[in-house]
């Protein structure tokens, strides 16, 4: 089953200032598919917000804890919902 999905993640570690959230789009919108946005926090994580088939949203989090992301990401934690269906793209904030 692949319906549709809704994850955020918190990707703690040095991820500020190292082209993070950009690579984060490069890669959403490698995968195709996603919607939603990379957003620095004032706590120093990057949120991350995707929405698409769970497949899709699995890929971006396999990324995002690969190791091939820039910076150094020391954890990644997510919550999955259902999609709220708001984003037309995947976009920078």
């Amino acid at each position: 089953m692949n319906e549709d999905v809704r994850v955020t993640a918190w990707v703690r570690g040095r991820v500020q200032g190292v082209g993070f959230r950009w690579f984060t789009r490069a890669e959403a919108l490698r995968i195709g598919g996603l919607h939603g946005f990379a957003s620095n926090r004032p706590d120093g994580r990057v949120q991350v917000v995707a929405e698409g088939s769970r497949t899709d949203c699995d890929r971006l989090l396999a990324w995002l804890r690969g190791g091939d992301t820039p910076g150094r990401v020391d954890g990644v934690t997510e919550i999955w919902e259902a999609p709220r269906r708001i984003y037309s793209g995947f976009e920078i904030r």
